[in-house]
């Protein structure tokens, strides 16, 4: 493919992969699920090899080719890396480990391409003296430099050397089975941002176990690699080669060119002969050389990132999947608590029962009941005359019968408030993920609820107040609520609100069933039939808003630990993003040259 054809091609790419990094970046898997850490992990190495590698390789295909050398602890990669360019510009020794910040080495001329964070924009940058500065060699490692001291494992050093060829980048990497955490996880951020990869192991170290899980992931990702088989001792060559072939070969590396550098003694400054390298060098100056070949290595290295991105991103599907799911049992049963005790908290509004007990008492002594009850039976408009005679005489005032229906309906919903709240616990902690994110929900505080339910009761009661000056504002109405009083129209609106016989046995059905009717007449009295059942209807309708906003606030703490689960991606999506890289990945380009 021709290079302004790649370009093409790599532009429509980024809106894709810049999709796909915005999808991960929103995955915090906030739940502890069996495999949660390794998704999140899967998900952090994806985001890392998009930002490392993936977007700046396709904003740059004709970008010099970086080569890391890896391998495992004490392989001899810094060895080798000085012998590639011939002088000592990485730091060798006993002393483990010795590579603690990573050098990248590239020639003078390439040195725009890295100074502006193409590559591992997340490390920091130091540049070094080139050759030509006069720097001395690099010290051993039993006597770290000022650069070592002030640098900390996420910078990366950059060193001109003209012994390199323009187009190729060495990378000397921390070992992949380092002791140190951070220089693995460096390591495997370092290869996962690298064209190819020149693998050092040795005779008796090459069967490995970590660095063959590398490799496994180099054959899923068809990374050109090299594998340097160092130290290797006279006489056993061939059948060292030929084992380490049959287990390239098994995980699709059979390809890769393996270069064998015998064990001898190292000369001044640690230094291998440029004999023992001299294989190693002609097939890396060959690389660089070709400019249609490195763009091919390139494409190579980027699509197979690609497709491998594609598999990783499947299963963090399925892992958010799992999530989705536990979350949404664990949302299910705070909605259900909650809805449970809204409904509860309706039900005793509309059943008769709180105008029972104290709230009967303080209505028959407002409307003073034998005299009232009996003006009921004559026309209304001596039954207003009689009620208000009741308003304006000795009878309690109105105060306090909505004191009590307030009582009354702080205690059902701070019941029910809490039965949710205890309902919702129980249910969490049947579940691991549930009891660990119950860690972050504060306990119950039912004077603060009890609180803040009276705070609504009140401002409920002044809308009733105010939804009955509004109804009588014209001069009609007027003269009649002021023969009943607005404190006292507005209490018969609440217990009719409350009116009802369900629930309520023996003479309590008559009693309650007087009350609401003297409400309701009253009401009559002032507004009319229509008007009546108009604000009650917004009455109730008030009621049951702010009840259900209480309820709401106090689920609050629950939502918030699921919070995270609702902002991140879903599963749905993930896979669609997987199926749309597939989709999207550029054509295979013809297998780059090889041999050792």
């Amino acid at each position: 493919m021709s290079a302004p054809s790649m370009v093409g091609e790599a532009r429509g790419l980024a809106p894709l992969l810049r999709e796909v990094r915005a999808a991960l970046d929103s995955l915090a898997f906030p739940l502890e699920l069996p495999g949660s850490d390794v998704a999140r992990e899967s998900a952090a190495a994806a985001r890392a090899q998009l930002t490392d590698y993936i977007l700046p390789r396709l904003a740059s295909l004709d970008a010099p080719l970086v080569a890391v050398v890896g391998g495992s602890t004490g392989a001899g990669k810094s060895t080798l890396v000085n012998a590639l360019v011939g002088r000592p510009v990485s730091v060798t020794g006993a002393v483990r480990p010795t590579t603690r910040q990573p050098l990248l080495l590239h020639h003078p001329d390439d040195g725009a391409w890295f100074d502006d964070a193409r590559i591992l924009p997340t490390l920091s940058r130091v540049r070094l003296a080139t050759d030509d500065d006069g720097a001395g060699d690099p010290p051993t490692a039993g006597a770290p430099a000022a650069l070592h001291q002030a640098s900390g494992p996420d910078t990366l050093l950059l060193r001109p050397t003209s012994t390199l060829p323009p187009g190729l980048a060495l990378l000397d990497a921390p070992d992949v089975d380092s002791i140190a955490d951070e220089n693995r996880r460096l390591a495997g951020q370092l290869l996962a941002a690298a064209d190819l990869w020149i693998f050092v192991t040795t005779a008796n170290r090459y069967a490995d176990a970590v660095p063959w899980r590398l490799l496994a992931e180099a054959g899923r990702r068809d990374v050109l690699v090299a594998v340097v088989l160092d130290r290797v001792p006279a006489g056993v060559e061939e059948e060292i080669r030929s084992d380490l072939l049959t287990l390239l070969s098994a995980e699709n590396l059979g390809h890769a060119p393996i270069f064998v550098v015998p064990e001898m003694m190292l000369g001044p400054s640690r230094m291998l002969p440029a004999d023992a390298v001299e294989p190693i060098t002609r097939w890396l100056q060959a690389l660089a050389a070709d400019a249609d070949g490195r763009r091919d290595i390139a494409r190579r290295t980027v699509s197979g990132a690609m497709r491998a991105l594609a598999g990783r991103i499947d299963g963090i599907a399925e892992a958010a999947g799992q999530e989705q799911s536990v979350a949404d049992a664990l949302r299910a049963a705070v909605e259900g608590a909650y809805a449970d005790a809204l409904a509860d908290v309706l039900a005793a509004t509309e059943d008769g029962k709180l105008l029972r007990g104290e709230v009967l008492a303080r209505w028959q002594d407002f409307v003073g009941t034998g005299e009232f009850m009996r003006g009921l039976e004559t026309r209304i408009g001596r039954a207003r005359d009689r009620m208000s005679a009741f308003f304006t005489g000795r009878p309690a005032p109105a105060a306090t019968v909505a004191e009590a229906i307030g009582s009354g309906l702080q205690t059902v919903i701070v019941e029910q408030a809490a039965r949710a709240d205890e309902t919702t616990r129980r249910r969490w902690r049947g579940d691991h993920a549930g009891r660990v994110l119950l860690g972050d929900v504060p306990a119950w505080d039912a004077a603060a609820v009890s609180a803040e339910v009276a705070r609504e009761i009140r401002e409920w009661q002044q809308d009733i107040l105010l939804l009955v000056q509004a109804e009588g504002a014209d001069k009609r109405f007027t003269a009649r609520m002021l023969s009943f009083g607005v404190n006292g129209v507005a209490v018969a609106l609440m217990v009719v609100v409350f009116a009802s016989t369900g629930g309520l046995t023996g003479g309590e059905i008559g009693i309650a069933g007087a009350s609401a009717v003297a409400g309701q007449k009253l009401l009559e009295a002032v507004f009319g039939d229509d008007a009546v059942r108009r604000l009650a209807a917004t009455a109730r309708r008030n009621l049951y808003q702010r009840v259900d906003a209480l309820l709401r606030r106090e689920r609050e703490p629950f939502g918030r630990c699921l919070q995270p689960l609702a902002l991140q991606t879903s599963a749905e999506a993930l896979t669609v993003l997987a199926s749309r890289l597939r989709t999207a990945l550029p054509a295979e380009p013809s297998a780059a040259g090889d041999g050792a």
